[in-house]
C-alpha cells in the first residue's frame, strides 16, 4: 500500500492533473491520496494559496481570480459536477466564517473534491481526520487513530492536505508546505509500504539549482541528512513531514510528477552508502543571519555565563541559530528576522548581565551546511570543505559542527554566499573519494 502526496505544481492545471491520473491508475497500491493547493504554473503566476490569503486580507472582494483557475481546471478535466456552485459555496463559506486559516484551507479542500471527481475516489475531508488541541498543536495519536478506523475498507479515497480542525470544529492549517506532513500522518495510519512524494523535480538535489548548474540528484539519504538539509533551506519537502514515518521505519521516495520512471530519491531510516562512493550528501545554506561576539577573560571559569546569555534572549523572546564558543568567548547566531527594532536595548541586556570586556555585532552573515554521514568516519573532510573556500578567498567568519558530527556549518559575508556554496559543492564533486 502507497500513500501518494502531490505538490501545487502536480495540481497547478488539468494537464497536470490528468499526468496525476495516470499515475495513480498506473499502480493500484497508490490508495490514499493528498493533495496540494494548485501552485504557479509559470513563474509570474499567483499559487492559489498566496490568492486566498489575497483575498481574506483584501475583505473577501474579488473571488474571481480563484474562481477562474479552478473553473478552467475543472473544464479541462472534463468534469461534469456543477463547479460552479461548490465554488459559490466556498466563497459564500469564507465571507461566512470569517477567520484566515478556513480561507487559506479551501485551496486544498477544492484540489482534493476536484482529483476524487475525476477519479472516481472518495473524498475525504482533512478536518475530520487531522486534529489539533486549543492551543493549535497537533494531536498526533488521536489523528493517526481517527484516519486509521475511517480509512479501514476504503480503496481509494482523496485527501486535503495543510490542515485539520481544533477542538471547538475551527480549522487549523500547518505552516506552509504543510501537505507534506498531513501525507506523513496518513502514510504512519495506514501503515503504508511506501509515502510516495511527488513533486517537479527528479528527486532531492545536492545543492540549490538556483545556485550549483545541474547539481547531483541524491539517489538516497537518511532522514537525519534530510533534517539538517531541509532546515538549512533545501526546499523539497517539509522539515517536520519525517516525524510521523521516521521512528517506524516508513520510507520516503521524491518522485516527479512529469517523469515519473525516474526513481527519484529514497529518504530511509538508515542509508548505507559505501565510504569510497560519497562523503557529503548534499549542501544547503540560509541568508538572514546576525552573530553577536561576546569576549571576556576567565569566561571558561565563571559558572552561570552561558545561561545569563540565554536567558536574556529568553525574556526578549528571541530563538537562536547557534552558538558557537572557546575559552573567553561566546558568539551568538540570530536570524534576523528574530531580531528586535531595537538591537542596541538588546546588547544593553547582555552587557549588564554579562559584564563582558566587548562586545561586537556582524550583521550580513549566511550560513552554508555540507551535510553527510559519511563525514564522521572520513579524515580530511573539513580540511576539503575550507581549502574550497580558501581557494575562493572566501572569509569564513563562523564554524560550527553538530555533535552528531553530521554536518558542518560555516558563516561567510552574504555577498559570498552563491560563491561559497558553489565552491563547496565542486570541492566535493571534482576531487575524487580516495
Amino acid at each position: 500500500m502507497k500513500v501518494c502526496k502531490f505538490g501545487g505544481t502536480s495540481m497547478a492545471d488539468s494537464d497536470a492533473i490528468e499526468a496525476v491520473v495516470k499515475i495513480i491508475n498506473d499502480d493500484s497500491s497508490r490508495r490514499f491520496i493528498v493533495v496540494s493547493a494548485p501552485g504557479k504554473r509559470f513563474r509570474s503566476d499567483t499559487k492559489i494559496t498566496d490568492a486566498l490569503y489575497n483575498y481574506f486580507a483584501t475583505g473577501c472582494e474579488n473571488f474571481d481570480f480563484i474562481k477562474n483557475r479552478f473553473s478552467e481546471i475543472a473544464e479541462g478535466l472534463g468534469l461534469g459536477e456543477d463547479v460552479s456552485a461548490l465554488l459559490d459555496g466556498v466563497k459564500d463559506d469564507i465571507k461566512r466564517n470569517g477567520y484566515k486559516d478556513f480561507a487559506a484551507s479551501r485551496g486544498e479542500y477544492l484540489s482534493a473534491r476536484l482529483l476524487a471527481s475525476k477519479l472516481g475516489a472518495e473524498f475525504i475531508d482533512a478536518d475530520a481526520l487531522i486534529r489539533f488541541d486549543g492551543d493549535g498543536n497537533l494531536l498526533l495519536d488521536e489523528s493517526l487513530a481517527i484516519i486509521k478506523n475511517r480509512l479501514k475498507g476504503v480503496r481509494v479515497a482523496v485527501l486535503p492536505g495543510f490542515y485539520g480542525s481544533m477542538p471547538d470544529g475551527r480549522i487549523k492549517t500547518f505552516s506552509r508546505g504543510g501537505s507534506d506532513i498531513t501525507g506523513a500522518i496518513v502514510a504512519r495510519a495506514v501503515g503504508a509500504s511506501v509515502y510516495e512524494n511527488w513533486t517537479d523535480v527528479d528527486g532531492f538535489l545536492a545543492a540549490d539549482p538556483r545556485i550549483v548548474r545541474n547539481p547531483d540528484i541524491i539517489e538516497c539519504l537518511n532522514f537525519g541528512e534530510l533534517r539538517e538539509l531541509a532546515y538549512m533551506g533545501a526546499e523539497v519537502l517539509h522539515p517536520e513531514s519525517i516525524y510521523p514515518v521516521r521512528h517506524v521505519g516508513i520510507p520516503i521516495n521524491i518522485k516527479n510528477t512529469f517523469n515519473p520512471s525516474h526513481p527519484g530519491t529514497m529518504i530511509v531510516a538508515d542509508c548505507k552508502v559505501p565510504m569510497g562512493k560519497r562523503t557529503v550528501t548534499g549542501i544547503a545554506g540560509k541568508k538572514g543571519f546576525t552573530i553577536i561576539n561576546i569576549e571576556k577573560d576567565m569566561m571558561n571559569g565563571e559558572i552561570g555565563f552561558g545561561r545569563r546569555a540565554l536567558q536574556v534572549l529568553e525574556e526578549e523572546n528571541i530563538s537562536f541559530e547557534h552558538m558557537p564558543s572557546g575559552i573567553d568567548t561566546l558568539s551568538v547566531v540570530l536570524r534576523d528576522e528574530y531580531l528586535p527594532k531595537n538591537l542596541t536595548h538588546l546588547v544593553s541586556r547582555l552587557e549588564d548581565a554579562l559584564k563582558p570586556d566587548k562586545i561586537e555585532v556582524h550583521s550580513g552573515l549566511s550560513l552554508i551546511a555540507t551535510v553527510g554521514h559519511n563525514m564522521a568516519a572520513r579524515q580530511g573532510t573539513a580540511a576539503r570543505l575550507f581549502k574550497a573556500l580558501g581557494d575562493s578567498n572566501i572569509n569564513v567568519r563562523m564554524i560550527d559542527q553538530g555533535s552528531s558530527e553530521m554536518n558542518i556549518i560555516v558563516g561567510v559575508d552574504t555577498f559570498d554566499y552563491e560563491k561559497a556554496i558553489n565552491a563547496i559543492y565542486y570541492g566535493f564533486k571534482n576531487c575524487p573519494e580516495e
